[in-house]
């Protein structure tokens, strides 16, 4: 099956809990930027940052990366990928869209790889990533959002469900989910169409409007889950990282 990837970062400068992350000094360079440098180095296609936010697009063209502007009114990065794919691709080049938050910085490059792999299986509509969940403290934890699994092949999940409760009941596998997406172009197009889901907004996971659209999503297991940047106190570990692998 023909695959022809494009990675699109969203970033938005209005975070209510750390107010102009995207453009946060990490190592003498903002965070967008070093989430655009893990996106090249995944190397499966061209990487654009889609913002409404000229400050952010001059960040990003400055260390020689490209930037395109959406709207103002995109409620979520889904909207915000959407719209920046119909703008830089109306002929429709690219039929898988992979969305790399624009506040991981620490995304690995083969995560990256390893999601957009699974649209090489044309019966799935969206790739993410899921890693084991081993940290007693992060089952209860409503930030950290489970994936409810069941494996289908070494390294591969089918989702059954998203959740910020601790789940499933039992022991067992625990999965974390990580919010990476490889959209099948087709999938992203009907997604952004759909009104909320009733799960969605009861959970506060928007994926979860898609499982309630009866799409298929699968996830690529990876070792370990990288910790995005929310707060003041990620920010923090994140310099320190990132300086310390310097």
């Amino acid at each position: 099956m023909a695959q022809n990837p494009i990675v699109l970062i969203p970033a938005r400068l209005g975070s209510q809990r750390l107010p102009g992350k995207p453009l946060a000094d990490i190592a003498g360079a903002p965070m967008i930027v070093h989430v655009w440098r893990r996106a090249r180095e995944a190397d499966i296609g061209p990487v654009h940052v889609a913002t409404d936010a000229p400050e952010i697009a001059a960040a990003v063209r400055a260390a020689g990366g490209s930037a395109v502007m959406t709207g103002t009114d995109c409620p979520s990065g889904s909207d915000r990928i959407a719209d920046a794919l119909a703008r830089i691709d109306p002929d429709r080049r690219h039929d898988v869209a992979v969305n790399l938050q624009g506040d991981e910085p620490l995304m690995a490059p083969a995560a990256i790889r390893a999601a957009a792999a699974l649209m090489a299986d044309p019966d799935v509509d969206i790739g993410t990533l899921a890693a084991p969940l081993t940290d007693p403290a992060l089952r209860d934890d409503p930030n950290a959002v489970k994936v409810v699994a069941t494996r289908i092949a070494p390294g591969r999940l089918r989702a059954l469900y998203f959740t910020r409760s601790a789940a499933p009941f039992g022991a067992g596998e625990d999965f974390r989910h990580i919010g990476l997406y490889a959209y099948r172009r087709a999938a992203l197009e009907r997604y952004v169409t759909l009104a909320p889901s009733p799960l969605e907004i009861r959970e506060r996971l928007e994926q979860l409007r898609a499982l309630e659209a009866f799409m298929r999503i699968d996830a690529a297991l990876v070792a370990d889950a990288p910790r995005g940047v929310d707060t003041v106190e990620d920010l923090a570990r994140v310099r320190q990282q990132i300086e310390n692998s310097l």
